[in-house]
């Protein structure tokens, strides 16, 4: 990957704010932005992977002042487009290292993005950067999907979850490193396109325990941004360590 946004370029950037998608449903983000609203409890609130301001802009709505990381600077610029977008803060880096100034209440990381971070290590710096800018009693909240492994028939690695006419897309996983892809086929034109992205997947008990590493704790964990049970059929989680306080 040559272009120094990385996998999120002009290329994603152009085309990543979907109205119609569910992502960018109010009935989505209004509760994603309550909960962090009440967790950052009058405080800051640090976004990795703040993208185009998909979360931070609601939330800062809410009277939150939010302050982003990201590494494109593709993606930021479709959120300066934005009403609002201008008032927050973006310091563009990788979110594993990158720091910023001051403390914050509440640091999140949605969307599946803990997994843009392709290997373990980088996972556990994450953690170790997101404690060291939190106030003593701060929270940490990532979203992300849980490995569809159990579509995974004996000697199959690929899970399909688009077919079209003009379109395909499947994820490829590797169960022995974790490692996985979205990869994405299109015909336009009679003319065919390739985009393939790499992931790392990780699991709640791995995330729980480079939590620990940090110095943090598990406080909450729900299947969605609703506070619904996570069950052994939860396709996702919401998750929630704490900083302690003393």
């Amino acid at each position: 990957m040559d272009d120094e946004d990385g996998y999120f370029g002009e290329r994603v950037a152009a085309t990543y704010d979907n109205p119609s998608a569910r992502e960018f449903q109010p009935e989505t983000l209004a509760p994603m932005a309550e909960l962090l609203a009440g967790l950052a409890a009058g405080g800051r609130a640090l976004e990795l992977g703040v993208g185009t301001g998909r979360v931070a802009l609601p939330l800062a709505e809410r009277g939150v002042p939010v302050h982003g990381i990201d590494l494109s600077r593709a993606m930021v610029a479709r959120m300066r487009d934005k009403p609002g977008g201008d008032a927050i803060g973006v310091t563009i880096g990788d979110f594993a290292t990158t720091r910023v100034d001051g403390t914050f209440s509440v640091a999140y990381l949605v969307f599946n993005t803990i997994m843009n971070l392709t290997t373990q290590a980088a996972q556990v710096a994450c953690f170790r950067n997101v404690a060291d800018h939190l106030a003593p009693g701060g929270c940490f909240v990532i979203e992300t999907m849980l490995p569809e492994l159990r579509k995974l028939p004996a000697g199959q690695d690929v899970v399909p979850f688009h077919v079209s006419p003009t379109r395909w897309s499947f994820d490829v996983y590797d169960v022995a490193t974790q490692e996985m892809s979205s990869n994405y086929v299109e015909v336009v034109d009679g003319r065919g396109d390739y985009w393939s992205v790499p992931f790392r997947y990780v699991w709640p008990a791995e995330l729980d325990l480079m939590a620990q590493l940090a110095g943090m704790r598990l406080r909450e964990r729900w299947a969605g941004w609703k506070g619904e049970p996570f069950t052994s059929e939860s396709d996702r989680h919401v998750s929630v360590w704490e900083k302690p306080a003393h």
